[in-house]
Formats: structure tokens, sequence, C-alpha cells
């Protein structure tokens, strides 16, 4: 009896320390909160306001009301909204930097991606975890596996975020990404307070508000407007979202984030375009929300305002953050891209394109509906 209730008290005490550490991780994860001059200078943005950051024009994330059909829906709705069979997985393979007037992009999943321009690298939204959650068993779980090791990637001028939302800002590869890279994080405005809590050095942190530039690699990179929100936490808005120009001395790009379709796209193209390549967010919409995630035919449109130059949809295929068909946003971007002219790439995750001579859209998705 007593050796069994010394088993007992040594797996009850076991238990609640695994329960410690997955408490402990998750609160590292919900990243923190600007203080001193970083909140001094939030508050000088034109963007701040009433304790907020705020958009161009009014959104909203979810109107009121919508919450019950929207669960309602996850739970009996017919959609297809996982692969029915492995995702292809292009592996990419080491290249030399590339020289002036050349681009290069590979999409790794979801709103990951790598662009090589002009000679420098620039590396967007790495999310490499399991989950985009603040907890490693909880939250929406891959559905392909990344194409190659986080730690495999080519020495980096530049890794830009975003905004803070967990499908985009990652603990674990910000983590990895600190020990095996020497470039800085670019964020928007109040983005730095989580990396702070992460540990990456303060030089390695540089926070933009919007209209704002930074030289890196022979790059310059601009945080451009986006209609979104952000939050790690119960409150939205305490950090800024932006969208990026990526522009070298021959060649420019451009990343929206993650946004709903709004006026600020022409501006963007009219002030900093033309583009040669566009990443643009396709996936993960609804009517029930409509001011923050573009449909694919919003994408294309916002791409036709940016003269984006060769479009390639980022924001599907790696997570289920929505109720549509897992296939829906790349064949209706297909079938927009078509009918308006726009030059198209949709290639596997993994897959390195040459911007000047992009692989044919061959469907590859169709065959996992």
């Amino acid at each position: 009896m007593k050796l069994g209730r010394a088993l007992g008290t040594a797996a009850a005490a076991t238990a609640a320390a695994a329960a410690g550490v997955a408490l402990r991780d998750v609160l590292v994860a919900l990243g923190g909160r600007p203080n001193g001059a970083d909140l001094e200078r939030i508050r000088r943005s034109t963007r701040f306001r009433e304790g907020k950051f705020h958009n161009l024009a009014p959104r909203q994330v979810m109107p009121p009301g919508t919450y019950r059909r929207v669960l309602r829906e996850l739970l009996f709705g017919t959609q297809t909204r996982r692969p029915v069979a492995a995702v292809p997985i292009a592996r990419p393979e080491p290249a030399p930097r590339g020289g002036p007037g050349e681009l290069y992009l590979t999409w790794y999943g979801h709103a990951s991606a790598l662009a090589e321009i002009d000679g420098g690298r620039v590396l967007f939204d790495p999310v490499w975890s399991e989950r985009c959650s603040p907890a490693g068993f909880l939250g929406p779980r891959r559905l392909h596996a990344p194409p190659c090791p986080l730690a495999d990637l080519p020495p980096l001028d530049a890794i830009v975020i975003s905004h803070d939302h967990y499908d985009h800002l990652d603990l674990a590869s910000v983590r990895v990404l600190t020990g095996t890279q020497d470039a800085p994080f670019v964020v928007p405005l109040g983005v730095g307070a989580h990396l702070r809590r992460w540990r990456v050095p303060e030089s390695r942190i540089i926070e933009l508000d919007w209209a704002e530039q930074v030289e890196l690699g022979g790059l310059r990179l601009t945080a451009t407007a986006a209609q979104h929100f952000s939050g790690r936490r119960l409150t939205n808005d305490d950090t800024l979202w932006a969208s990026w120009v990526v522009a070298g001395p021959r060649r420019r790009l451009f990343y929206t984030g993650d946004s709903g379709y709004f006026a600020g796209y022409a501006a963007i193209g009219a002030e900093y375009g033309p583009f040669d390549a566009a990443l643009v967010q396709v996936g993960a919409y609804d009517v029930h929300w409509p001011d923050i995630h573009m449909t694919p035919e919003e994408g294309v449109r916002a791409h036709l305002d940016l003269r984006g130059g060769l479009l390639v949809p980022v924001h599907w295929a790696t997570f289920n953050l929505a109720l549509h068909d897992w296939t829906e946003p790349a064949d209706r971007v297909w079938t927009e891209a078509k009918a308006q002219a726009v030059p198209l790439a949709l290639p596997p995750p993994g897959e390195r394109i040459d911007v000047d001579d992009p692989p044919p859209v061959d469907g590859w998705w169709q065959t996992l509906a």
C-alpha cells in the first residue's frame, strides 16, 4: 500500500510539473507588452488613438450575430476543409545568392515565403510549428510538413513579420531563427515587445510605422497599410499590422500580409509600384469576416490596383482557418486571374520559382479535393 501511494504521489507530481511547464510555455507564447520609450513611440503614431491602432477605414472582425452561424457551419458544414491525400512538397535545393536583376520566390506554405531579390534575401512570416497556437496541444494543425527545416535556410538579410497573429508570428520559429541567423526582424510597431519577451537581441529588432523604411542588404523595406487587426491575447489592436514593399536597385516586390480589400492598394501601387511580383493573401476568407481577409477575386483586384506583376497567392493550403473548401482559394484565384489576364504562379510548397520564367499553373491541388 505504501509503495502504491508513493507511486501515485510521484505520478501526480510529474503530471503537475508537466502542466506547469505547459502553462509557462503558453504564457511566454502570448508575448510581451510595449512599455517605456517603445510605448511612447506607439502613442505618437497617427494610426494610434484611444489606446488602439486603427485602420484607414472602419472594420469589423466578425459582425454581431455571426458567431452562432459560424459555429453551426464548423460543426455541420459539408465543405472539404482538408486535403484528401498528402500535399506534394518540393524540397528546396541550396542555391547561391542571386545577382542584380534576379528575383526568385519560394512559398513554404500559408504565408511563409522567401524572396531573393537583387542579391538580397527576405523571409516573410515564418511559421514552421505543427500548430498556429500559443499551446502545442491545441489549435489548427498543419496540413502538410514544412518543405525543409527552418535551420537549413540560407543566410538572410531580413526577417519580416506582417502582424502578431499566431499563424504569422510563431515563438518556436523565432527562437530557431534567433539562433541560426544574424538578420534583423523587421516588424510593425508594438510587435517588438513580443520579440523582447522571447530574448531576441535589441540590436536585431527594427519596428516601423506605416510609410517608414529601413535599408538592409542593399534593399529598402517599407511598411505600408493593410486592413486587418492584431492581438495574441484577449484584447486586439495594441500592436500594428502592415503590408510590405521590398525594393532593390532593379526589382520590386509587394507582400500583402493579411488584409481585407481596401482603397489603399491603389495608393500603394501609385507610390511604390509597379512591382515585378506580389505575394497576395487569398485564403481564410468568409462572408462573416469580409473586412479582414480578401477573397481570391479581391486578391486579384488588389493585385491589379498594385500593378503587381506576377501574382503568387499565399495564406492557403497549410492551416484550416476558415469554412471554405481546401482547394477553393486556388481554384477561384486561377479562374479570376485568367479572366483578368493576370500572370499567375501557383507552385506547391517549397518550389523555387524564377519570377521572369514562372512555371505554368498545372492544378496540382485539384487531385486532393
